[in-house]
């Protein structure tokens, strides 16, 4: 028997229902909500089963394949953990906040941030590669200069994705165009329109926020203790950036991600080595993640004035008590990262993720879903917005980036053509939602990653992720004002003009 298509109705009534389990969780229980995925997957193929008649086989398969387009993901975020815990040991980290801390001040500091992160991510083509790096250092900093830590966050996720955004190195970047159907360099051209004022708007917003930090007083001796602690715990020199210096170097070569990543964990385990480690503790804190232990020691003396001031002297720290505590407990809880084990948390999100939106997919909701937002179109604005509500939606059920792009550029790849416009206004609306949305949602593989690496719950740095949501909402608004509008020539050229010339094709 073959199976049926799920309707309209029923395939809302499986998304309200799933929705409000998931913001149950979050919001009225506080639990994770891995289990809410796992149950809504369970939902999913009880009604495929005994409403829509798939075989449950069929279902599994699909879900199967769906987790093993993830596992890529998976890998990077495995060697991820082992690459931040060797670089705190190593000094890297240490070292970026020191003389960041140095260099920087709080008026300025979140618009560097936003520069700091989107030349790195324009250099490497890679978001997470940006965020896990530089990205922490920047939270450091923030740390130390008195920036709230959701802010910091979703200052380093505009300026990561704005890079991996407009990179000819992204992943994305090249994967837009391809399924729309237009080159490589006539996507970034029509990203500039929509994208370029998005990045001036968040960088005035950057620089006004900065205003309102530039009259507090700046905690020169918390600072200062900060500095003395990482520099009783940790080697910080110049030549720990070598290992930065060279993920960046091979991601800007176009290298494969992976090994990029493991030839920094390399250089960091050689500093490590030439400045006293064990092989034995090197391996622990790639599998386990770093531990401070002077910080941490400090941090445990407490409130006892004697066992504090012993600590402080036996590492030669000349330090106020009270501040010399509170900077320990900022570092324990910055340094306290890393390691092979801290990403099972993430990897088994994804998982549960994928298979709640593979039995969607394999089901036909989706498709069913896609459809009726495709179905009211008639203008061109109309269209892009159509777009990017299915790549949000897609985002949001397949959990994906790289499948909230694939997904809807096949869909309305033809849509386009009928329309007379040219495919990359389809590869921009694609990157537009597709790429940008993905972060914000806590279960997507982007979300996931960047609440591990940054220890900043989604939900608390999406509001701060400014160019994020911003540039889907200016890509609509342009397009029903008629700005940045390409349609197709009659030699295939883009030609930008508010309505369809009438000499087209």
């Amino acid at each position: 028997m073959e199976p049926r298509k799920p309707s309209l109705a029923l395939t809302l009534a499986l998304f309200l229902t799933v929705a409000a389990m998931i913001a149950a969780s979050v919001l009225v229980w506080e639990v994770d909500i891995h289990i809410t995925l796992i149950l809504g997957a369970m939902l999913t193929i009880a009604i495929g089963v005994a409403v829509l008649k798939y075989d449950y086989a069929t279902i599994e398969k699909g879900i199967i394949d769906g987790i093993m387009t993830g596992m890529q993901a998976c890998l990077i975020l495995y060697t991820v953990g082992p690459l931040i815990g060797t670089w705190i040991l190593s000094g890297v980290v240490p070292t970026m906040i020191y003389y960041g801390l140095a260099i920087l001040n709080p008026s300025i500091f979140l618009f560097a941030t936003l520069l700091i992160c989107s030349v790195v991510s324009l250099s490497t083509g890679t978001s997470w590669g940006t965020s896990g790096t530089v990205g922490i250092a920047l939270m450091g900093i923030a740390l130390g200069l008195g920036i709230p830590a959701p802010l910091t966050a979703g200052v380093v996720i505009s300026g990561a994705y704005f890079g991996d955004k407009m990179s000819p190195l992204s992943d994305t970047t090249n994967l837009a165009p391809a399924v729309a159907g237009t080159d490589l360099f006539q996507h970034i051209r029509a990203m500039v329109w929509t994208t370029g004022p998005t990045y001036i708007i968040v960088a005035v917003i950057t620089i006004v926020i900065g205003f309102r930090y530039a009259g507090g007083e700046l905690d020169a001796a918390k600072i200062a203790a900060i500095q003395a602690l990482m520099r009783a715990e940790f080697w910080i020199n110049p030549v720990t950036l070598i290992a930065p210096l060279v993920v960046i170097g091979l991601s800007a070569a176009r290298k494969p991600a992976l090994p990029s990543l493991w030839a920094g964990i390399f250089v960091a385990i050689v500093i490590a080595l030439v400045n006293g480690s064990g092989i034995g503790e090197i391996l622990n804190i790639m599998q386990y993640g770093y531990v401070p232990t002077v910080s941490a020691s400090i941090a445990g003396a407490g409130e006892d004035a004697a066992a504090l001031a012993k600590v402080l002297a036996e590492s030669n720290i000349t330090v106020a008590p009270d501040i010399a505590l509170e900077a320990a407990n900022d570092i324990v809880k910055l340094m306290e990262r890393g390691g092979l084990q801290s990403m099972n948390w993430t990897i088994s999100l994804i998982i549960c993720a994928f298979t709640f939106g593979f039995s969607m997919d394999t089901c036909g909701f989706l498709k069913v879903m896609l459809e009726a937002i495709m179905k009211p179109i008639k203008s061109v604005g109309g269209m892009v917005t159509a777009t990017i509500l299915s790549c949000f939606v897609c985002d949001i059920f397949l959990g994906d980036q790289y499948l909230s792009i694939a997904m809807p550029g096949t869909m309305f790849r033809s849509a386009y053509e009928e329309k007379g416009l040219h495919p990359r206004m389809l590869s921009r609306s694609l990157e537009d939602a597709g790429t940008l949305l993905s972060v914000l949602i806590p279960w997507n593989t982007c979300g996931a990653y960047h609440t591990t690496v940054l220890g900043v719950p989604t939900l608390e740095y999406a509001p701060y992720a400014f160019l994020n949501y911003l540039n889907p909402i200016v890509a609509i608004l342009l397009t029903y004002m008629g700005i940045g509008i390409a349609w197709r020539g009659k030699e295939g050229e883009p030609v930008i003009s508010k309505t369809r010339p009438a000499n087209l094709v």
